[in-house]
């Protein structure tokens, strides 16, 4: 009997596709345990594996799916190259040109379309408008309470005994913009991005952003004042769970932390530009206070003109299955139609692994908001997100930026210095604030998230300690401009190890870290926790001042920076360079396991390489990719040990 007709009998092809279907499923149920415990620490792509003739098919399944048809051989070369990233010079179905172009992604890692740097540079502007609202007041905390009759220092309240009392006032309304955002914008962030998208959000809150400052320049008492603050806290709220989310969907995976860490960058630019115009405006009389937080209106214009310009997320797009108008929007954001085709298709493929985690859970991927709040802490990857983004969060007000960037006038005039030297001394913060903010462009995507706030942490702790003895030094005539001067240097190099490494970095980290099915909940998790703390810190540093004085203050947020140290050396993973779907697998890793392999791999490592100059001491590496030698190995001993078992 002819060969060729048994190769190709009804039965043959039967049993070739029951094996083909054992295989999906072996591939499925492997993927399902990786991505809830994790304990290998393997990275894979869902694509590998998957024969030729396979992925065509589901390629082409997919385009009639969601009515894609007329880019289906782009979405084939696509997925080719998505299997595939490390060897596009052996995919045959490429052309030259595609080849320069993928080769350039690592070559030439910031050469991208116009519209993509649009997209970041007006996200920026969202964050330059938070920098400027929170240095408003706190130009405005120099005077502002006087007018309203709830001084907290000097000889008035001291007199009528109102002194502490006024100083929790004043407090109070400095810490409204956080308290709002921490129980109410944070929270209504996430039905809002799920009905109007990640542009109609923006507007929504630059809307607020606009109105809000110019109302708490008209204010004729503080509860009036606190009415506005909490106005301003809604839209500032609904910018900082949505932004940072924006930039991480629009952004490619290779440069992601750069462009992410731009809310950061530009958070400290709008703090200078703050500071500049309350040195401005700081002689113009009685209405000083009012210029200096109505002035964080000018940002906001821009904003509300310009946001619907930009292409709406892909991924919001995908998870409201418009496939079609999510690559429109890739398309702008991406180089070439091919990579635009690639990342489509793989994000997809992703996804769909994604929603087999969530279902083979027992949860409905598209539970309301109260169920994905609580999934929140009961699904074993997204526990750990959101343990690792409330972790940084936290740190980032616990480390004591914030007792400067909301007090440092009052820091200063508390050293002996004037309105002008405080205000100057307070431009001088926000100006090293912005300029030590670049460097984590460069380095955020090549030493890592984890590795900036593990070299920052240690510096934070140091000078901010320093900071406070320098209050030490005698307080007469003859040394206050060596105390102001002395106090001023160390805060300006505690702001500047805070500024590349803790300032960048919580937020870009917590955009990433969650699954598109609870991203937006999981955001409004980690900023209503950060806001939280900066509304406690806020309410209670007039307090503290009073009663530990800023030697007593520094100190004890200096030990705060060492218990963050160590908090993130155990419990923080890194996520530098993967996309979003696949840090799945990374958060799929036990605590327990990364704890372990910090504890006894990790810190052994560093003693011997930096303590003990061992040069040739090897990296312990607790993640592996399946393109790395892991891989390779893997697949070789797969091998073997299927030969042994056949000759068995």
């Amino acid at each position: 009997m002819d060969t060729d007709s048994l190769s190709h009998s009804p039965v043959q092809e039967h049993a070739a596709r029951r094996g083909s279907i054992f295989q999906d499923e072996n591939r499925r149920r492997q993927s399902v345990q990786q991505l809830t415990s994790n304990e290998t620490g393997e990275i894979r792509n869902p694509l590998i594996g998957i024969p030729k003739e396979q992925l065509y098919e589901d390629v082409d399944n997919f385009a009639r799916e969601h009515n894609l048809t007329d880019i289906a051989p782009l979405l084939r070369k696509g997925a080719l190259v998505a299997q595939n990233p490390m060897g596009v010079d052996d995919i045959e179905e490429l052309d030259e040109n595609d080849r320069i172009a993928l080769h350039e992604e690592k070559t030439r890692r910031w050469k991208h379309p116009k519209t993509l740097y649009f997209t970041i540079i007006l996200n920026s502007i969202a964050a330059a408008i938070q920098g400027w609202d929170q240095t408003g007041s706190n130009g405005a905390n120099l005077t502002f309470a006087s007018q309203f009759g709830i001084p907290d220092s000097g000889d008035a309240c001291k007199a009528a005994g109102t002194c502490d009392k006024n100083s929790w006032i004043v407090g109070f309304v400095n810490a409204c913009p956080y308290i709002a955002i921490a129980f109410f914008a944070a929270w209504i962030s996430d039905p809002i991005n799920d009905l109007v998208g990640r542009r109609g959000t923006i507007f929504i809150g630059s809307i607020f952003s606009l109105l809000a400052p110019l109302g708490s320049a008209l204010t004729q008492n503080w509860g009036q004042l606190v009415a506005c603050r909490i106005l301003l806290g809604i839209g500032m709220g609904l910018k900082e769970v949505t932004v940072p989310v924006f930039s991480a969907e629009t952004s490619p995976a290779n440069i992601r932390g750069g462009l992410v860490m731009s809310w950061q960058v530009w958070t400290a630019f709008g703090i200078l530009l703050g500071t500049c115009a309350n040195l401005i405006v700081k002689d113009v009389g009685r209405i000083a206070w009012r210029l200096q937080l109505g002035s964080a209106f000018i940002p906001a214009i821009p904003l509300v003109l310009g946001i619907y310009l930009l292409p709406e997320s892909s991924r919001w797009l995908m998870k409201k299955k418009k496939y079609g108008k999510a690559y429109q929007s890739l398309l702008k954001l991406r180089n070439t139609p091919l990579q635009a085709a690639r990342d489509l298709y793989y994000t997809h493929a992703l996804l769909a692994q994604e929603e087999v985690l969530i279902r083979d859970a027992g949860l409905s991927p598209k539970g309301n908001f109260f169920t994905r709040f609580i999934e929140l802490f009961t699904i074993p990857r997204i526990r750990r997100a959101t343990q690792a983004s409330g972790i940084v969060m936290i740190a980032q007000q616990m480390c004591g930026i914030n007792i400067i960037s909301f007090y440092s006038s009052t820091i200063f005039a508390q050293a002996g210095a004037s309105t002008t030297k405080a205000l100057l001394s307070s431009f001088g913060f926000g100006l090293v604030n912005f300029v030590f903010a670049f460097p984590a462009i460069w380095t955020i995507d090549t030493f890592g998230r984890r590795g900036l706030l593990l070299f920052t942490f240690p510096n934070m702790c140091w000078t901010l300690l320093a900071a406070g003895f320098c209050f030490y030094i005698p307080d007469t005539k003859a040394n206050v401009n060596a105390r102001i001067g002395a106090i001023s240097l160390f805060i300006y190099l505690f702001d500047a190890f805070y500024s590349p490494g803790e300032g960048p970095v919580p937020f870009t980290y917590s955009a990433e870290v969650f699954p598109l099915s609870h991203r937006e909940v999981g955001m409004s998790w980690a900023v209503a926790t950060n806001n939280f703390w900066a509304a406690v810190l806020a309410l209670t540093l007039p307090k503290m001042l009073h009663a530990f004085k800023p030697v007593g203050v520094f100190g004890f947020y200096a030990g705060l920076n060492a218990v963050a140290f160590v908090m993130i050396l155990l419990w923080l993973p890194e996520t530098k360079q993967r996309t979003l779907e696949e840090l799945d697998y990374v958060f799929a890793v036990p605590t327990r396991t990364h704890m372990r392999h910090q504890a006894t791999k990790v810190v052994p490592w560093w003693i011997s390489r930096y303590v003990f100059l061992r040069r040739n001491a090897v990296k312990p590496e607790l993640y592996h990719f399946d393109n790395d030698e892991y891989a390779t190995h893997r697949d070789a001993q797969a091998e073997i040990e299927a030969k042994g078992e056949k000759a068995a």
